[in-house]
């Protein structure tokens, strides 16, 4: 009988230059949110799934 280990990263952050930069968020809530609810600011956090084009139009940090 072979044994198979399975993995997948549910999220990914990186602290870069003293901000959150989320890679890839898989969860449903989102991160971002967690992380504002506990009250780090949207100045600190970026979405880094999105483009930087297209990060200029929210609320996050662009990077």
């Amino acid at each position: 009988e072979e044994h198979r280990r399975v993995y997948g990263c549910l999220i990914h952050i990186d602290i870069i230059n003293d901000k959150i930069w989320i890679q890839y968020d898989g969860t449903e809530y989102g991160v971002a949110n967690e992380l504002t609810d506990v009250g780090i600011p949207k100045y600190d956090i970026v979405l880094a799934f999105h483009t930087p084009f297209m990060r200029q139009y929210s609320d996050f940090a662009v990077g």
